[in-house]
């Protein structure tokens, strides 16, 4: 009987160390399969998927602002849509998907988008200029005015956009100076 006992155990010790070994050698060889595969068979197969996303990015960029041209807000904001999946931080697109929504008059969410390029460039000036519109449209117009004049601080002298930001900074003025007049009454 005890040498049932002992057999018995030793058995269970002899299953445990295969099971460690079973597993150490998948691991193992799952590793060296994967370092097999990404170091020395395919490193093309990496560059070939990183030149594929680019030119879908390329492309849909480039449809998003075909569309967006056209007015066909819905479609540019599909394409937008796209290349942000593939490149989340594109300020680019944002900006765009921003000027899609403020083609359908949605301009809180149009913001989001403007804030986002702004928040991953600085210098993201058609941003400021978007963020103007939309705080026109949702009718604040100190907070338009403050992005408009931040786009004309940055902006070029020579800058096709720089006169109707100067006329809508005038007439934004001329409004908050009326708002505030039958105030101090």
């Amino acid at each position: 009987m005890a040498e049932s006992l002992l057999s018995g155990r030793h058995g269970r010790d002899a299953r445990i160390i295969g099971l460690v070994v079973t597993v150490l050698l998948v691991a193992g060889g799952g590793y060296l399969l994967d370092r097999w595969i990404n170091d020395s068979g395919r490193p093309d197969l990496k560059a070939h998927v990183d030149a594929k996303r680019k030119e879908e990015i390329d492309l849909r960029f480039k449809q998003g602002v075909i569309m967006l041209h056209a007015k066909q807000h819905e479609h540019a904001m599909t394409a937008f849509h796209r290349v942000l999946q593939l490149a989340p931080k594109m300020p680019e697109a944002h900006v765009n998907m921003g000027f899609a929504l403020l083609g359908q008059k949605r301009y809180q969410e149009a913001l989001v988008y403007f804030d986002s390029a702004t928040e991953l460039n600085r210098n993201q000036l058609n941003a400021y200029f978007g963020m103007a519109e939309a705080q026109e449209g949702l009718g604040d117009y100190r907070a338009a005015l403050e992005a408009m004049e931040a786009w004309l601080h940055r902006a070029k002298s020579d800058d096709p956009f720089r006169r109707r930001a100067e006329s809508a900074v005038w007439e934004w003025r001329e409004k908050l100076a009326k708002d505030a007049k039958p105030a101090a009454k």
